[in-house]
């Protein structure tokens, strides 16, 4: 699933290709595609036609376009293999495209593409939070991210600290600090020498800082890289890949040598999923919680 980085990729080629343009005629192609707008399909592409998009907006994965007159926004669930992808009008569809909107200005369109239909998009109304932010009903539960400007690092490490889990399932909590997912979340960790399991109720307020600060880090590279692909399915608004793959010192490396002491990398079952450390470097605590 896209993480902070390469949402954030997506985020930006929204911004430059349709922000101020005014839908002239919107698609739904495929039922799933809009399961999350409760009236369906037909109601979404309606009410869609004639609004215009104002920016493009991202708090973690949860990506968003605002519409004219500030009160709903298209929000976008890119899922396992969703993407928003801007074409000329003459593209031949894609073979999973599920939907399209086509602008006045007759420019390029707006397409989402989605191979296993676990994402979708739906219209939804736009709310203040509690960190003072206005963002889609749906997102209002979601914590700042770690590159936000108003991301609080103080209030993060007490709420870290209060905890009593691993430090890998409180970095992929959304609600403390999202953006962050298992890529992140691992190479996080093996900059910062922790073990994934290691208790959040025992670790000092400097060394979660720092944990804290690598995670930024990372996600700032990967950025810069264009973000994580690891197969066809993630790309930018041009269907293009990243390729912070080849910069990943622990995620995915099993059997691999750490770049820092050379120790064959492993991988662990963690949540019905998989992390990959270095037992080297980032050893296991006697109290970890599994």
């Amino acid at each position: 699933m896209p993480e902070l980085p390469e949402v954030e990729v997506v985020r930006r080629g929204l911004d430059r290709w349709v922000a101020g343009r005014t839908v002239e005629r919107a698609e739904v192609l495929h039922p799933r595609a809009a399961r999350r707008h409760e009236a369906g399909g037909a109601d979404l592409a309606q009410r869609l036609r004639g609004r215009t998009i104002t920016t493009a907006s991202r708090r973690g994965k949860y990506l968003w376009l605002p519409l004219d007159g500030r009160d709903s926004a298209l929000v976008a669930h890119l899922g396992m293999s969703g993407q928003l992808l801007v074409q000329p009008a003459e593209t031949p569809d894609q073979t999973h495209l599920r939907a399209r909107l086509a602008f006045t200005d007759g420019g390029r369109e707006l397409r989402f593409v989605d191979q296993r239909t676990f994402g979708g998009l739906a219209l939804d109304a736009l709310v203040d939070d509690d960190t003072g932010g206005v963002v889609p009903a749906s997102v209002a539960h979601i914590a700042r991210d770690p590159l936000d400007p108003g991301f609080d690092d103080g209030e993060w490490v007490r709420r870290l600290r209060r905890r009593q889990t691993g430090l890998k399932r409180a970095l992929l909590d959304q609600t403390l600090a999202s953006g962050i997912g298992n890529i992140y979340a691992d190479e996080a960790l093996w900059r910062a020498r922790l073990h994934w399991a290691a208790p959040t109720e025992t670790i000092a307020p400097a060394r979660a800082r720092e944990l804290l600060g690598h995670a930024r880090d990372v996600m700032s590279s990967a950025l810069a890289e264009g973000g994580t692909s690891f197969d066809a399915l993630y790309v930018n608004v041009n269907g293009e890949s990243g390729y912070f793959d080849r910069s990943l010192a622990a995620y995915g490396q099993a059997d691999q040598p750490c770049p820092r002491c050379g120790r064959p990398i492993v991988r662990e079952a963690f949540m019905n999923r998989s992390s990959y450390r270095c037992p080297q470097c980032q050893r296991t605590p006697r109290n970890a919680h599994r």
